[in-house]
């Protein structure tokens, strides 16, 4: 239990650090387009794999990940008026605060979820969880440099901002907390995990790397695919 909040903790630090390239006004730099197409292709690689193999030997396991994917479309994308990754470009949509802290919410289930991929992964064995929790940290940067985005591009001050970019940490930390403690998350948490990461892999992250027709960014989707190929050989029981 300890070892994943300990590794989500980490995964929440790097939300922080995606905030802070916001909130210090230096742009975020052509290498984050780079870093989104190699976590996507890291994350799919991962949950295909890794993830939704586990699920397979549950009883409704498939329906868990169907469940953790719409539940992510529903949050972010149904009930949020407006939330992409990336840095918010559409000014005239941003009429109001209340859209960043919409965006905020959306992501609070997506967070705690990537926390109980991380919990959840470690509970099975130490090998998926450092499979796991590095799909969810290469995605934390961009994620974190998105909510403050948002917020600041909605009219929120940067205080709040920041206390945004923090909450979705601490969702995450709380995911892996309560993991091991909660039951049904024990059981078919890392199914549900499976759903939310397919979602921000395949419906986030590459319709976003799909908007640049850099090489790098193209070629960062494959590279994330062989770096978890690697990393599979390379860790114990691989």
């Amino acid at each position: 239990m300890m070892t994943g909040a300990l590794f989500a903790l980490i995964a929440a630090v790097a939300n922080l650090a995606g905030g802070a390239i916001v909130l210090s006004r230096r742009g975020p730099g052509r290498y984050l387009d780079v870093l989104a197409g190699f976590g996507a292709g890291f994350m799919l690689a991962v949950a295909l794999l890794e993830m939704t193999p586990h699920a397979v030997d549950l009883h409704g396991g498939f329906v868990a990940i169907l469940i953790g994917y719409l539940g992510v479309h529903l949050t972010q994308h149904a009930l949020t008026p407006h939330f992409h990754f990336g840095v918010e470009t559409h000014k005239e949509a941003m009429v109001s605060p209340g859209i960043g802290v919409w965006a905020l919410i959306g992501l609070v289930p997506h967070s705690f979820f990537d926390g109980v991929a991380i919990g959840s992964g470690f509970l099975d064995s130490h090998r998926l969880g450092l499979l796991v929790f590095t799909a969810i940290a290469l995605h934390k940067v961009p994620t974190g440099l998105s909510l403050a985005s948002v917020m600041l591009a909605s009219g929120n001050s940067r205080k709040d901002t920041l206390m945004a970019v923090i909450v979705i940490g601490l969702a995450t930390v709380a995911g892996a907390l309560i993991t091991s403690f909660v039951e049904p998350l024990a059981t078919w948490g890392l199914a549900l995990a499976a759903g939310v990461t397919i979602y921000v892999a395949a419906s986030n992250l590459i319709p976003e790397s799909q908007r640049q027709h850099r090489w790098q960014v193209q070629g960062g989707v494959f590279a994330g695919v062989l770096a978890f190929v690697l990393a599979r050989i390379a860790l114990p029981g691989g």
